[in-house]
């Protein structure tokens, strides 16, 4: 994966770099067609000097505009090149060409997570945010943004990662 998208600014505050990716990823070709459409992957990370930027995104997987499709899926990039220095990944993100829209069981898989963070949205920049704590005895956390805020709405517990199904978040039994 290509580093340093220049559509969005880096910042040291990792929010403000996810606030810019759902418009910038929105006016790709097909990002918005629903079944003929096509979903966008990227990843945020630094250089290790505590700023945030995004790659650039890229389909990863075969774009199919002949026949409509229910579901679609984008390759997490497993790493990034930027030629200014190494690079550390914090997040995937992907993005989903229908309007209100979830993540996905696969979205959810424990087996899926390849980074502390998964960053989801769809074409009505409906953002959410997965901490899964992989190889953690600890709940995964599903997270809603609304406005520049995240709101815990479901949690994994941790005999539920291997299936991705969620709780509501009052049955954590976390201590």
């Amino acid at each position: 994966m290509r580093g340093s998208w220049e559509q969005i600014s880096p910042s040291k505050d990792v929010d403000e770099v996810i606030d810019q990716l759902c418009p910038a990823v929105m006016r790709l070709p097909n990002a918005r067609l629903k079944e003929f459409g096509q979903e966008y992957c990227g990843a945020i990370y630094s250089l290790g000097d505590g700023t945030y930027y995004a790659s650039h995104p890229s389909p990863l997987s075969p774009q199919v505009l002949i026949v409509p499709e229910r579901s679609k899926k984008c390759r997490p990039p497993r790493y990034v090149e930027d030629a200014r220095g190494r690079v550390s990944i914090l997040a995937d993100y992907h993005s989903h060409p229908w309007p209100r829209n979830r993540m996905s069981q696969d979205d959810l898989l424990e087996s899926n997570q390849r980074w502390f963070l998964r960053i989801q949205f769809d074409t009505t920049c409906h953002m959410m945010k997965l901490i899964p704590y992989v190889g953690e005895n600890r709940p995964g956390e599903v997270y809603e943004r609304e406005g520049r805020e995240w709101r815990l709405i479901a949690i994994i517990q941790p005999e539920d990662k291997a299936t991705g199904i969620v709780s509501p978040p009052e049955e954590s039994k976390a201590p």
